[in-house]
């Protein structure tokens, strides 16, 4: 038995555990959506968001493990194809899936009470905050893609699992923080996220444009043209989802409300 057997066998391992692992989140979430929905005092709990809960898992699982996760470790354009659906897409669908919500009305009174008073804690608030929310996610992205830590994390699994964790975690406040589907504690006007919204993304299209004409160490040119570029474009037509969602939100919350009297 050589060496590349054994790192293959613990390669379809790993695979295998973190595929019961996601398995596990749409199956928790599918419980929950049934359970509460048998409470009768509440709605049924849309069908849609089961829709959104499922496309994100398979989103992240894609990027995580199978095919696509093993290129990435060798192309580049492969793995920003795993950045867009796990730091992008996957955080946009689950969001939509509005788990918190969930949850919150799956659980006991009093655990969902305690549950509500740690989402208003100070670290809660402090990280759902559209500015810490878009550091943490762009500001990675260019730390990840202007220093060595891209060849770092293709180098050394442990980096490696804590970029991805980070890229997902980060994704996920961002769009928590720039679109209110979850209950939200302390709320920030729209033209305060818009604002916070549209600097990301600039700075997430300048650093695209970066790539490629600045490939990240150990990267060939002509790979980190073509990320870039799907970086550029891919990113835009995620953002553009984003853009459109709080749009809608605002123009629901400021339209003119019929009178009562009328």
């Amino acid at each position: 038995m050589n060496n590349d057997h054994v790192h293959h066998e613990s390669i379809v391992f790993s695979d295998l555990v973190l595929a019961l692992v996601f398995v596990l989140f749409v199956i928790l979430y599918v419980g929950a959506g049934i359970i509460s929905s048998k409470y009768s005092w509440l709605r049924p709990w849309p069908f849609h968001r089961y829709v959104f809960w499922i496309g994100g898992v398979l989103c992240a699982a894609t990027a995580i493990i199978g095919p696509l996760a093993s290129r990435a470790h060798t192309y580049f354009t492969a793995h920003m194809f795993g950045h867009l659906l796990l730091g992008m897409l996957a955080p946009l669908l689950l969001v939509l899936a509005a788990p918190m919500t969930l949850l919150l009305r799956t659980l006991p009174l009093s655990v969902a009470r305690s549950f509500s008073r740690v989402l208003r804690s100070y670290p809660i608030r402090m990280f759902t905050h559209p500015i810490t929310a878009a550091v943490l996610n762009i500001g990675g992205l260019w730390l990840l893609y202007t220093t060595d830590l891209y060849m770092v994390m293709q180098q050394n699994i442990f980096v490696h699992a804590m970029v991805q964790i980070h890229v997902f975690v980060a994704g996920y406040l961002f769009t928590a923080a720039i679109v209110y589907i979850d209950p939200i504690p302390h709320r920030f006007s729209f033209i305060y996220r818009s604002i916070v919204l549209v600097i990301a993304l600039a700075s997430h299209g300048i650093l695209s444009k970066y790539i490629y004409a600045h490939p990240p160490h150990a990267v060939p040119a002509a790979q980190a043209e073509s990320g870039g570029m799907l970086m550029y474009y891919g990113g835009d037509a995620i953002d553009m989802i984003l853009i459109c969602l709080l749009c809608y939100q605002w123009f629901k919350a400021t339209r003119p409300r019929a009178s009562s009297s009328v």
